[in-house]
């Protein structure tokens, strides 16, 4: 018998406790508002920069790029780190054209934008 009761009172916990949940966290969180305040922040600090401003210092501000290419010419490291600064495409994904290029060369920044890539490299 008191096995009974105790399997009775098992099955009895056990099914007051289904479907119980605790939530942690905003559950109005919105994805695509994330993107939109980063890259409203990328753009404005862009068009604030400084030339001659380090690698370091702009990845410590701006964070991690979308993308990065580096390569070496005549002896100079360039290295360009592309931030999100518009949107093209709803896709929910970031392309090169939605990133405008920050162009560095042995780890000082020399200019920015598409054009910025020519001449540097010329």
């Amino acid at each position: 018998m008191n096995r009974f009761i105790q399997l009775f009172a098992t099955v009895l916990l056990a099914t007051s406790l289904n479907g119980c949940v605790i939530a942690i966290g905003n559950d109005a969180f919105d994805a695509d508002e994330d993107w939109q305040v980063r890259q409203e922040r990328n753009a404005a600090y862009i068009r604030h920069l400084d030339l001659g401003r380090s690698v370091a210092s702009i990845e410590s501000e701006l964070g991690a790029p979308d993308f990065v290419e580096s390569f070496q010419r005549d002896g100079d490291v360039f290295r360009v780190l592309y931030y999100r600064t518009q949107r093209i495409h709803d896709d929910r994904r970031t392309t090169m054209d939605e990133t405008t290029p920050l162009v560095f060369v042995d780890r000082d920044l020399v200019g920015w934008g598409v054009s910025a890539i020519d001449k540097a490299t010329r």
